[in-house]
């Protein structure tokens, strides 16, 4: 088995189960707005991502962290999930647990992600008008923008949506073009 393989093997499962609870529990809105929450706060501190990741740091450690960044601002049901990753050892996957809850409400909310690659970055009409043609391309209710700047694409955007892959750059063009120049040849 692969790394890969492994930590899906390990990521599924916790969020498949904190979804389920959630729906159980009538708190999905709630808990999918802490997992948001601690999924920006671990996004935004590469401190906290090491410290959950150390196996060098005790469980008290981490669960009285847990407390004072998170503490009251959310859910009851998202603490005690989160303490059970400690106690499990499996708060090192946090990260990928989050994503994985967050494609399963994608799923449910019947909302489409879109990986966005652009060259500079979009004004509020550009993403409008990509939402619009991604939301027609996938007949989803909405559609979630993430944006990547790669200046190396020089113009244009990459627009990836599951396994479909629009390349719509300027780099992809000259690269289409190279290839039909040297096809010809």
């Amino acid at each position: 088995m692969k790394s890969n393989s492994v930590s899906q093997a390990v990521v599924s499962p916790y969020a498949e189960a904190l979804m389920s609870l959630a729906q159980e529990q009538d708190s999905l809105n709630a808990i999918a707005k802490d997992i948001r929450l601690i999924g920006d706060t671990l996004a935004e501190s590469v401190d906290l991502n090491q410290l959950f990741a150390s196996p060098l740091i005790g469980t008290d450690v981490k669960k009285g962290v847990i407390e004072s960044v998170f503490g009251s601002q959310i859910n009851a049901i998202t603490k005690s999930f989160l303490l059970l990753l400690v106690d499990r050892k499996r708060i090192a996957f946090l990260s990928a647990i989050i994503d994985e809850f967050k494609s399963l409400l994608r799923v449910i909310d019947q909302v489409s992600l879109a990986e966005i690659t652009a060259a500079q970055k979009l004004s509020r009409a550009q993403e409008d008008s990509l939402r619009d043609s991604v939301k027609t391309m996938t007949k989803s209710k909405s559609v979630e923008l993430a944006v990547t700047i790669n200046p190396d694409l020089i113009g244009g955007v990459i627009i990836k949506v599951g396994s479909q892959v629009v390349d719509a750059s300027i780099r992809g063009q000259l690269r289409r073009l190279k290839s039909s120049l040297t096809a010809g040849v």
